[in-house]
């Protein structure tokens, strides 16, 4: 795997979380569980992204691994 991420898609996935509850975004685009890690990442310098929701409710997290606000969707795959 090169040390680019893949495109899981060109656009964001819309997920409910839970206010407090930490969760792994797939940063190298290979998890079969997207936005979520499944550890495909394995053997690769990639590293899933830890984060706790702030607040119960749905969100839009990227797909395509280029947000520069990441794990959430912040519109670069617009440009790509």
């Amino acid at each position: 795997m090169s040390d680019e991420a893949k495109i899981a898609q060109k656009g964001p996935y819309q997920v409910t979380l839970e206010e407090g509850k930490a969760y792994f975004w797939c940063a190298c685009g290979q998890s079969q569980k997207q936005p979520f890690c499944d550890g495909s990442h394995k053997g690769t310098s990639f590293q899933p992204q830890r984060f706790v929701a702030d607040a119960t409710g749905t969100v839009n997290l990227c797909g395509c691994k280029a947000s520069d606000d990441m794990p959430y969707c912040d519109g670069s795959h617009n440009m790509l």
